[in-house]
C-alpha cells in the first residue's frame, strides 16, 4: 500500500510552521494513542497502532529542518533504498555482519530508533540528524475564588521563563553573522563513538556536545547569551479559565514554556487550578450548598429571610411551620457548566435558631404560649410519640 502523505496524516500545510506541525502532532497522537484502545476489539487496536505509527512517521520527518526539505523535495523516496529515516531500517540487516571483533551494532540502533517513538523511548539512530531543541514545560499554580469559577474568567499571570535573546533573537549568533556546519559533527547534529564490550566493538550515537545536537554553531557567538540564544524573561499574559474547573484540573497554555536553545520551539506552560474554600459555600459538582439560620419566631409565623448568592443577596419567603433542616432550591444560582447555557442550582438548609439567654419574662411568654398548644399543632411529634408509645409496649406485661 502506498504510502500516505506526510503533511496529510498530520493535516497541516505545506507551509506550516514548527509550532503548528507540533501542535497538530500532539492532537493526532493523543487521538489514536494506543492506550485509548485497550478495551477495543482486535481489529479496532491494529487500526490504532498502525495510525499512531504513521503519525510519529511523519512527525519525524516533518519535524526535522533537513528531512523536511528532502522530503519536500523527492517525497518518500528521499528515504527509501538504504537512506535510513523514519520510513525504513537503513538497508536491512546489513549490521549484523559477522566480523573476527564481534557484531556491528550500529544499525541496530536504527532499528529501534525508527520504532522509539510508538513504544515510548527517545533512543534514536543514526538517521536521526540535526533537530531542533524544544525548550522544557513550565508550571504554574493559580488558585481561584469560587465566584471566579462559578462564570468563568480571565485571569492575568506573571511568571519567569528562558525566553529567545533579543539581540539575536534565538539563533545564537551576533548580529551581523551567520550560523556555520558544526566542524565536530559535521553537521550531523551527533557522534560516533566506539566502546569494546564483551560482544565486540559497539559503535554508540550521541547527541554533539558542541552544537547540543543542531548541526550548526554561530560564526560568532552572539555578545548577549553568550551563544546560547536564550535570555531570561519575564512573561505577563491574560489566560481564560473556563467555568466550572476544579481543584487538581490543569489548563495548557501552548508555547507558554521555556525557549529551546539555538532557535529551538518553546515548551508548553501547565497551569494547576486550585479553588479556594469557600466561607459560606459548599460545592457539589454544578450546585453550591448553604445552611442559613432563620430565627424560631420567623420559622413559626412566616416571612422573608435575605440569604447570600454567588452573585450578591437575595430573599426567598419562608412558609408559616417551617421546620429546621428544610430544603429549598434557587435555579440557575450555582455554576455554569463549561460550553453550555446551563448552570446548577443553590441549595440552601434551613436552620432554626432556638434562643438562649432568655429573661424570666420571656421565658414567662414562653410558658403560657406552650400551654395554649395542642397536638394539632405537632404533627410531626405527635406521630414520633405514637411510635415511641408503641415500642415501649414490647417491654410491658
Amino acid at each position: 500500500m502506498a504510502k500516505r502523505d506526510y503533511y496529510e496524516v498530520l493535516g497541516v500545510a505545506k507551509n506550516a510552521s514548527e509550532s503548528d506541525i507540533k501542535k497538530a502532532y500532539r492532537k493526532a497522537a493523543m487521538k489514536y494513542h494506543p492506550d485509548k484502545f485497550a478495551n477495543s476489539s482486535d481489529a479496532e487496536k491494529k487500526d490504532a497502532e498502525e495510525k499512531f505509527k504513521e503519525i510519529n512517521e511523519a512527525y519525524e520527518i516533518l519535524s526535522d529542518a533537513q528531512k523536511k526539505a528532502a522530503y519536500d523535495q523527492y517525497g518518500h523516496a528521499a528515504f527509501e533504498n538504504g537512506a535510513g529515516g523514519a520510513g525504513g531500517f537503513g538497508g536491512g540487516f546489513n549490521g549484523f555482519s559477522g566480523n573476527a571483533q564481534g557484531f556491528d551494532f550500529e544499525d541496530l540502533g536504527d532499528i529501534f530508533g525508527s520504532f522509539g517513538s510508538f513504544f515510548g523511548g527517545g533512543g534514536r539512530g543514526r538517521s536521526q540528524g540535526p533537530r531542533v531543541k524544544e525548550g522544557e514545560d513550565l508550571r504554574y499554580n493559580l488558585e481561584l475564588t469560587l465566584e471566579e469559577i462559578a462564570k468563568g474568567v480571565e485571569k492575568e499571570i506573571k511568571y519567569k521563563r528562558e525566553g529567545k535573546c533579543h539581540t539575536c533573537h534565538g539563533s545564537g549568533a551576533e548580529p551581523g553573522h551567520n550560523m556555520k556546519t558544526c566542524p565536530k559533527c559535521n553537521g550531523s547534529g551527533h557522534i560516533r563513538t566506539q566502546q569494546r564490550s564483551i560482544f565486540g566493538v559497539q559503535v554508540v550515537t550521541q547527541e554533539c556536545d558542541e552544537c547540543h545536537g543542531t548541526g550548526k554553531i554561530p560564526e560568532k557567538a552572539c555578545s548577549t547569551c553568550h551563544g546560547t540564544g536564550l535570555e531570561k524573561e519575564t512573561v505577563t499574559r491574560k489566560v481564560r479559565i473556563p467555568s466550572g474547573v476544579e481543584t487538581g484540573q490543569r489548563l495548557v497554555v501552548r508555547d507558554g514554556g521555556n525557549a529551546g536553545g539555538n532557535n529551538g520551539i518553546f515548551g508548553d506552560l501547565y497551569i494547576f487550578i486550585t479553588v479556594k474554600k469557600h466561607d459560606i459555600f459548599r460545592r457539589d459538582g454544578f450546585d453550591i450548598h448553604c445552611e442559613v439560620p432563620v430565627k424560631m419566631t420567623t420559622a413559626i409565623l412566616g416571612g422573608e429571610v435575605e440569604v447570600p448568592t454567588l452573585e450578591g443577596k437575595t430573599k426567598i419567603k419562608i412558609p408559616e411551620g417551617t421546620q429546621s433542616g428544610t430544603i429549598f432550591r434557587l435555579r440557575d444560582k450555582g455554576i455554569k457548566q463549561p460550553s453550555s447555557d446551563r448552570r446548577g442550582s443553590e441549595i440552601i438548609q434551613v436552620k432554626v435558631e432556638v434562643p438562649t439567654n432568655l429573661t424570666e419574662k420571656q421565658k414567662n411568654i414562653l410558658k403560657e404560649f406552650d400551654d395554649t398548644l395542642g397536638s394539632k399543632n405537632y404533627k410531626e411529634g405527635k406521630s414520633f410519640k405514637d411510635k415511641i408509645k408503641r415500642f415501649f409496649q414490647k417491654f410491658e406485661g
